[in-house]
C-alpha cells in the first residue's frame, strides 16, 4: 500500500478515527434527545450554566457510551467487517467517517480505552454536579450497554435493552433541570423514546445486518422474526411512539399549545412512519437505512417545534 494507510489514503484523520469510534456524526443528532427532554421538564431552556455543563456532559456521556460499544463487540465486529476494507460504502449516520475503526485495526484497543475512560471521567465529573442521580443513570447506561453487547449471541430481548441505554440520557436530562420530576411524566417520556429507539433506530439497524447476523448466529429481532415481522414491529413501535409524544400532553409541567401537538404529528409522520412504510412494503436493507437514517432526527424535529412555541 506504499506506506500508506486505508484512512489515510481516504482523508481520514486520527481525530477523524476517534471521532468514528464515538459515533460523533450521530452522536451530535443524539443530543437532541436529552435536550428535549430538559426542554419538556422546565417549559423553557434552563439556565445558561446547566445548559452548558448538561450539554458537556451529554456530549462526553454518548462519547463514552458508544466507544464502549465497540470496544465490547471489538472480536465480533471484526468477523463480520473486513479488516482492511475503507470508508466509503456506509449508508447510515454510523459510518460517515468509518464503520467500526478498533475493529478494522485502525486504532489500538489501548488507544480506545483511554478515549473511552477519558469521556468517561468527564461525563461522571458533569452529571455529579448536575444532580446525584445523574451518575448513578449514567452507571447505569454504561452497565447495560455491556449487556446488550454480551447478549447478542443468546437473546433477540437484547434489542429491549437498547431502548433502556437510550433513554437513559433524556431521562438524566429531566433529573438535572428538576430533582423531583412528576412520576407520570417521566413514565411517558421513557415510552415514548423507548419506542422510538425500538422502532426507529435498533431494528432498523439490525435489519440492515440482517444476512451477517444470521451468519455468526447472532440473536436479533429479524433474525428472530424474520425481516417481515421486524418492519411490521417497527410500525407497531413508531405508531405508539407517536401516540406517547401526543399523551405527553396532558403530563407536561408546562402544558404546551397546538404548535406542539402540530409538531408532533408533523414530526411523528414525517420523520417515523413516511419512512416505515417501504420497509413495511419490502422488508430491505434500503428501506431499513432509510427508516435509520429519517428517525435519527426525530427528536431534533421535536425539539425544533418545543422551541417555537416557547418562542412564538
Amino acid at each position: 500500500m506504499n506506506g500508506e494507510s486505508i484512512p489515510e489514503r481516504a482523508g481520514i484523520s486520527r481525530l477523524n478515527l476517534f471521532l468514528a469510534l464515538s459515533r460523533t456524526p450521530h452522536l451530535l443528532v443524539d443530543l437532541a434527545a436529552p435536550s428535549l427532554a430538559a426542554f419538556l421538564t422546565l417549559g423553557g431552556f434552563p439556565p445558561a450554566g446547566v445548559l452548558l455543563l448538561g450539554l458537556v456532559t451529554a456530549f462526553s456521556g454518548y462519547s463514552a457510551v458508544y466507544a464502549l460499544n465497540d470496544i465490547v463487540d471489538q472480536r465480533i465486529d471484526r468477523s463480520t467487517l473486513s479488516p482492511d476494507a475503507g470508508p466509503g460504502g456506509e449508508r447510515d449516520l454510523d459510518g460517515i467517517f468509518v464503520r467500526h475503526p478498533l475493529a478494522r485495526g485502525f486504532l489500538s484497543r489501548r488507544e480506545a480505552m483511554i478515549w473511552t475512560a477519558a469521556w468517561s471521567v468527564v461525563a461522571f465529573a458533569g452529571a455529579s454536579l448536575l444532580n446525584p442521580v445523574c451518575p448513578l443513570i449514567f452507571l447505569g447506561a454504561s452497565l447495560l450497554e455491556v449487556l446488550y453487547c454480551s447478549l447478542l449471541k443468546v437473546t433477540w430481548l437484547r434489542g429491549l435493552v437498547s431502548g433502556l441505554v437510550k433513554t437513559s440520557g433524556p431521562l438524566a436530562a429531566v433529573f438535572a433541570v428538576d430533582p423531583h420530576p412528576s412520576v407520570s411524566f417521566v413514565a411517558v417520556l421513557f415510552l415514548w423514546l423507548f419506542f422510538w429507539e425500538i422502532g426507529g433506530q435498533n431494528v432498523p439497524n439490525d435489519l440492515g445486518d440482517l444476512e451477517t447476523d444470521r451468519r455468526i448466529g447472532a440473536r436479533t429481532i429479524p433474525v428472530r422474526f424474520g425481516s417481515r415481522g421486524a418492519a411490521r414491529l417497527c410500525a407497531g413501535s413508531l405508531g405508539i411512539a407517536l401516540a406517547m409524544s401526543l399523551a405527553l400532553v396532558a403530563v407536561l409541567p408546562v402544558r404546551p399549545g397546538w404548535l406542539y401537538v402540530a409538531g408532533a404529528l408533523f414530526s411523528g409522520f414525517y420523520f417515523l412512519l413516511a419512512p416505515c412504510y417501504p420497509l413495511v412494503k419490502t422488508g430491505g436493507a434500503a428501506g431499513a437505512f432509510g427508516l435509520f437514517n429519517r428517525a435519527s432526527f426525530y427528536p431534533l424535529s421535536m425539539l425544533v417545534f418545543a422551541i417555537l412555541e416557547w418562542v412564538l
